[in-house]
């Protein structure tokens, strides 16, 4: 079989339909099942990336605020330090 024009013929048919959880269209007609929610289950698919980005891991955050941080030479917010000025006399 070729891979041009007659393979093309074949992409008419649709498998996905609109979830009616999560909106889009990724709810597969056979397998009566979402792909993005796992809608009807009650548990929601989430993406691993969002796991990763609640432990904060993978961006090196801590790291580039301290990066940051040295550069102004670990200088705070001027409303802060005026703040803790006071706070040091009392």
């Amino acid at each position: 079989m070729t891979k041009g024009t007659p393979s093309f013929g074949k992409r008419v048919k649709r498998n996905h339909l609109l979830c009616p959880r999560c909106g889009s269209m990724s709810y597969h007609k056979q397998k009566m099942k979402c792909s993005s929610c796992a809608f009807p289950e009650a548990k929601r698919r989430s993406p691993a990336s969002l796991k990763a980005s609640r432990r904060r891991q993978g961006k090196k955050t801590y790291i580039k605020k301290e990066i940051k941080k040295s550069h102004t030479g670990y200088l705070q917010h001027p409303i802060l330090m005026k703040f803790h000025a006071e706070r040091s006399y009392q």
